[in-house]
């Protein structure tokens, strides 16, 4: 009998969703979705979920249960995190995603975050010795290290892609003045992993969620998004660091239009790739591990425990 699970992410910027099957030991992909939603609008400055953003995430999770559901996911898990965790509003959304989508959303902690995002990626990249990983979210970015299964540490700080832009950014493109509070604030947020990881020794860093693999997309030019082609694939500091002047140069439009750009992210790459580059020098890594997999692969293998 085929088993088959589903897992959505609902995130501060984006709403994920992957279908998987169980084949043996292993869970393998039959859908993956992402639709830029922005369910986190403009929260940092009113404590409150946008209506826009609230519809728009619903009208997505009713999408994604469906064909969750069509396809005979058992499971259908769902959790919600950076935006959802900030907004004094939260119950209204929650009320609307189980009267739509027949879903009850799960806030998790931003630790709990960290851990389900650390477990996607030691199962495709560790094994080799000490490991780094940065999830770079809309609301919220998480850092882990470990070497094993577990994380031995891990933190999650209040600076995110659409959080930086809502509180720096004006002009389009932005003044060099704006670019400036974007790196010092960044820089600011994020000190605290340079010590985490000076701990860990020698490792690797992998990198998940939108931003990174948006950038690794870019700097391949690809002209449609290609997880194959992104999953796996290594961003060095001073690709990110180019990108990042290159991103800094452009208007959202002229960035939209940009091979292997998501145009809905244009407005907040460029936070990203600040946030990305700074957490990259505070942790002393030249160099990361694309990873196009997440809290919903965590939560997957979290939830159904293949054997």
């Amino acid at each position: 009998m085929t088993e088959r699970f589903a897992a959505i992410d609902v995130g501060t910027n984006t709403v994920l969703l992957t279908v998987a099957e169980r084949r043996g030991a292993t869970l393998e992909p039959l859908v993956e979705r992402a639709e830029i939603t922005r369910l986190g609008r403009g929260v940092d400055a009113t404590g409150r979920l946008d209506a826009a953003g609230i519809r728009e995430t619903v009208a997505t999770l009713a999408a994604y249960a469906a064909e969750a559901r069509a396809l005979g996911a058992e499971i259908v898990a769902c959790v919600a995190t950076s935006a959802a965790r900030d907004a004094a509003n939260g119950a209204e959304f929650f009320a609307a995603a189980r009267a739509a989508a027949g879903l009850a959303p799960e806030v998790i902690s931003g630790d709990e975050e960290a851990r389900l995002v650390y477990a996607s990626a030691w199962r495709d990249f560790g094994g080799a010795g000490p490991l780094a990983v940065l999830d770079v979210g809309g609301g919220s970015t998480e850092f882990t290290v470990g070497d094993g299964r577990a994380p031995s540490a891990r933190t999650s700080l209040q600076v995110g892609a659409v959080r930086l832009t809502e509180r720096h950014v004006r002009g389009d493109p932005p003044s060099g003045a704006e670019l400036a509070a974007l790196r010092a604030a960044a820089r600011e947020a994020l000190a605290p992993l340079g010590p985490m990881a000076a701990g860990l020794g020698p490792a690797r860093l992998v990198g998940v969620a939108g931003t990174v693999t948006t950038l690794a997309a870019v700097e391949q030019a690809l002209p449609a998004y290609d997880a194959e082609r992104v999953h796996g694939a290594t961003l060095t500091l001073a690709a990110a660091d180019a990108l990042l002047d290159r991103l800094a140069a452009l208007t959202v439009r002229a960035r939209a239009a940009l091979p292997g750009m998501e145009p809905k992210r244009a407005d907040v790459i460029l936070a990203g790739a600040v946030i990305v580059v700074e957490a990259m020098r505070a942790a002393g890594f030249e160099r990361l591990t694309v990873s196009d997999r997440g809290v919903r692969w965590g939560l997957l293998h979290d939830r159904v425990r293949p054997a």
